[in-house]
């Protein structure tokens, strides 16, 4: 097992024999993918007989989506033909004979909670929701990347590094921290020691390779809203309101320009999958750092009870105009500025769960 894609094939060729699943988070981004894929990796060079099985929890045809990943997958040399996605596989035959490793999460949701009793082991840098306590090891660090915690281990394991795992994490870690800058209020002294470590095994510069991963990342050429809205999507249950966040890399304004009936899009995206709620998270640069919001509630009781409790938290939202939008029957769509940058849904997700509860 030389490389990262020899591995691939051969847990591609051995899943009815896999011993573990390495599953992320349900928006599989680059670091919930890249953390699966090194530390299945690395279950299998500490013990091949455990057939530590990688599995992306998204359909094939999402992963062109994840434009950051396409280009880091393929800087490492990883062919998709041996990368599994859940819609390729029958997880439920499988887990009858596997247990679960959770990376980049440590909470199952949606139709993967009936799994609990499966976890055995868990690496995250989210707020511990505190289950799975007998899990082995159980790594949960407010850290800016996983891949940072999935590095450590590595480098723990005394095992040689490659070049192709070191630009899966290396790649993820600069993007998930922009960088390593201090100002964005992401980065830990962890990450700082990993990069310092993972990155001189790369073949770019830091510069280079931050500004490539970072273009593709914002790369949203040719997507719907409906891509939009999937390409990094989050989903809970808080209490009796389904709740859906996106993240999207564009401004409100550039998104009104790409589709002039937003309303329409954002109320068929959540008829399409029951949701209360939906809001999206809008991250670009022009020049400086900004983010938008936006607000769909099925309901106006829904809206008038939640707006107020964002603003407590400091969110700092303003109204703003989304040019060429209308209401529409179905719901409730309000677009905003979000003047505090710190909140990122990472950080807005336990905020929902604490006011549903």
């Amino acid at each position: 097992m030389n490389t990262i894609q020899t591995f691939l094939s051969l847990a591609r060729k051995h899943v009815s024999d896999a011993k573990l699943v390495v599953i992320g988070n349900e928006a599989a981004d680059l670091d919930s993918m890249a953390s699966s894929i090194v530390y299945a990796y690395l279950r299998n060079l500490q013990n091949p007989e455990v057939y530590a099985l990688p599995l992306m929890v998204i359909p094939r045809e999402d992963f062109m989506l994840r434009t950051e990943a396409v280009y880091v997958f393929q800087e490492a040399n990883i062919g998709l033909e041996d990368v599994c996605f859940l819609d390729e596989l029958d997880l439920d035959k499988i887990l009858e004979q596997a247990g679960l490793v959770l990376v980049d999460h440590n909470k199952l949701e949606g139709d993967l909670k009936k799994f609990d009793s499966q976890v055995l082991s868990i690496l995250d840098h989210h707020r511990d929701e505190g289950l799975y306590k007998d899990a082995s090891p159980r790594v949960i660090e407010p850290v800016g990347s996983t891949t940072s915690l999935v590095a450590r281990e590595f480098f723990a394991s005394g095992i040689e590094m490659s070049r192709d795992v070191a630009v899966l994490l290396g790649g993820t870690i600069l993007l998930d921290t922009v960088n390593l800058a201090d100002g964005a209020g992401r980065v830990t002294e962890l990450d700082k020691e990993i990069a310092g470590r993972v990155l001189p095994l790369c073949p770019f510069s830091q510069p280079e390779f931050f500004d490539a991963v970072q273009k593709e990342k914002f790369n949203v050429a040719g997507l719907s809203t409906n891509d939009l809205l999937r390409k990094d999507y989050k989903e809970w249950q808080f209490d009796t309101v389904k709740c859906g966040i996106s993240s999207a890399l564009l401004s409100l304004e550039q998104w009104a320009e790409i589709d002039n009936d937003l309303v329409t899009g954002f109320t068929e995206f959540a008829a399409g999958r029951n949701l209360d709620l939906l809001l999206s998270m809008n991250a670009y640069t022009r020049p400086e750092f900004n983010r938008d919001l936006v607000i769909f509630c099925k309901s106006k009781d829904i809206y008038d009870q939640l707006l107020p409790y964002l603003q407590k938290n400091k969110l700092d939202l303003t109204p703003i105009d989304c040019p060429g939008q209308k209401l529409r029957d179905g719901g409730l769509i309000n677009f905003y500025k979000q003047g505090n940058l710190q909140v990122s849904r990472k950080k807005l997700q336990p905020l929902l769960a604490d006011f549903y509860k």
